[in-house]
């Protein structure tokens, strides 16, 4: 399928597909020929390595946006809200890293979990936020990056055995003076506007189905409608109804890949009133009408 369609239904809101293996490795690209949304504002319960292979883009953790380039990466303790956007003109290309810590631990605690992955799972030792490269021990990661990455495409016999011996290989690194950080203590302020942007996706995303209006969404902390509407943007670069749709086409994208249902149906499930106006939304955020997506999707599933 097309760049489009791939940067705006990739999404990681989903907990990891395997319990066996709990490490995720997807990749999406952009041709960026305006600002847009490479990934909305989410959060998940798992580590995050995120590494951009080509271009430019800028990335969101919490309330923090830096610009992030290639051969660079991001890491991202479980439960931080973060969001990446294209930057106008910039084509990119990118992979995200999604796993378990509690995958390098081990059912006889040793000094190494007790020492170094636990402080990494409580965030009392864990990896600076932007590794650029630049340093020595930058550039191990990065190498350990590209690695997992070649071992999850190359699909192997016991390739997760690598990925996952890759990772215990980053671990030495937090040990080195200077080379971990500790964000188990976050700024109360910003702790609450998260707490806040995460209550209200949250109740997005349970009652996608039916309609929710603004007022509804202030309402659920505490703000005038006005306010509320200035902060959600502030700390989504979307309003209220742009990001709920936003959600409802990445799960109507969903349905379209995975059932041969009526298009109106699965408008009206994800919450849609109106087919017509669903099919003009769903078209500018993916570049396809639904009816060309699912096609598309069943060509590539099929190749």
């Amino acid at each position: 399928m097309g760049d489009r369609s791939t940067r705006e239904v990739h999404s990681e809101y989903s907990l990891l597909t395997s319990c066996s293996f709990p490490l995720t490795v997807r990749r999406g690209q952009s041709k960026a020929e305006e600002e847009e949304s490479l990934m909305d504002c989410h959060w998940h319960p798992e580590a995050e390595w995120f590494f951009v292979m080509e271009g430019e883009l800028l990335f969101q953790v919490d309330t923090e946006c830096f610009r992030v380039a290639a051969g660079e990466a991001v890491f991202l303790d479980g439960g931080e809200v973060h969001a990446a956007y294209s930057i106008s003109g910039t084509a990119c290309a990118y992979c995200s890293i999604v796993f378990n810590p509690s995958m390098l631990t081990c059912s006889i605690p040793d000094l190494i979990e007790q020492t170094i992955v636990s402080p990494l799972q409580q965030r009392k030792r864990t990896f600076p936020r932007h590794v650029k490269g630049i340093h020595p021990w930058e550039q191990q990661i990065v190498h350990f990056i590209r690695l997992i990455m070649e071992a999850d495409e190359s699909k192997n016999t016991c390739y997760e055995a690598a990925i996952k011996g890759y990772l215990f290989l980053m671990l030495p690194i937090l040990a080195a003076d200077g080379c971990s950080v500790n964000r188990s203590q976050p700024q109360p302020a910003e702790q609450d506007k998260m707490l806040r942007l995460k209550q209200v996706i949250q109740h997005m995303q349970l009652h996608y189905t039916r309609t929710i209006r603004s007022a509804e969404l202030a309402e659920l902390v505490r703000m005038s409608e006005g306010q509320f509407c200035r902060f959600f943007k502030s700390m989504t670069r979307k309003t209220p109804i742009e990001y709920l749709n936003a959600y409802r086409v990445m799960r109507a994208a969903e349905l379209l890949r995975g059932s041969s249902r009526k298009i109106s149906d699965i408008a009206a499930d994800v919450g849609f009133d109106h087919n017509s106006y669903f099919v003009r939304v769903f078209r500018k955020a993916t570049g396809y009408s639904p009816t060309q997506f699912r096609k598309a999707a069943i060509g590539t599933s099929g190749e």
